[in-house]
């Protein structure tokens, strides 16, 4: 049984093997991700540093107020 199986992956390894070598004598062409991957992360983690500069500086959010102390309650009304 064992060389039945032997001589029937034997042909599949040999392609793998011709696949392989193939691939590996063609030259590598980068692709769009190799070219401009790094630029569009660092753009866009700018982008949202700015966005993120502008809106806690100029739109006048009040970052982690309370109102304990400043919230007094209404006087019961019974009707």
């Amino acid at each position: 049984m064992f060389p039945l199986v032997r001589s029937a992956l034997r042909p599949a390894a040999r392609g793998v093997q011709r696949i392989a070598l193939r691939g590996a004598h063609r030259k590598y062409e980068p692709d769009f991700h190799d070219k401009y991957g790094n630029a569009i992360l660092i753009g866009g983690t700018i982008s949202c540093i700015a966005v993120f500069a502008y809106v806690g500086t100029q739109v006048g959010l009040d970052w982690n107020a309370s109102p304990v102390g400043r919230v007094t309650p209404k006087e019961w009304r019974e009707d």
